[in-house]
């Protein structure tokens, strides 16, 4: 796990409200109130390689969308909810940081997700 992809992830998970670190079976994860709303592993490739992989869950508005929205997004095969986003070479960490909030915003309490400061929604 490249050091600066992990310590760029706790940067923007830490931020939001009682989030917390721990290891993963593999990887690390953070988590609000024994829920993981941010996974960062290493998935392995036919080819014996290893992509840098963060898990995340998404509102059942966005779901589809990312499910479908090819690379560098993947369905994880597992959790009725959560996606995958390949971190490759190049990251747009602004894109990170609002998947990781919405995550955060899908599993956490009410009341915690009231303290969390984010954009207001644009009119369809």
């Amino acid at each position: 796990m490249p050091a600066h992809v992990e310590a760029a992830l706790r940067g923007i998970c830490l931020e939001l409200p009682d989030a917390y670190e721990e290891r993963a079976w593999k990887g690390t994860r953070w988590m609000v109130r024994g829920r993981t709303f941010a996974h960062v592993l290493g998935v392995e490739r036919d080819s014996g390689s290893a992509d840098v992989v963060l898990t995340f869950r998404a509102a059942a508005d966005e779901l589809e969308v990312l499910r479908n929205a090819g690379p560098p997004f993947r369905y994880m095969g597992w959790g009725r909810d959560a996606i995958g986003l390949t971190l490759g070479d190049t990251v747009d960490w602004d894109e990170v940081t609002e998947l990781v909030t919405e995550s955060y915003c899908v599993l956490a309490p009410k009341k915690l997700v009231a303290k969390v400061d984010r954009p207001p929604l644009e009119d369809a």
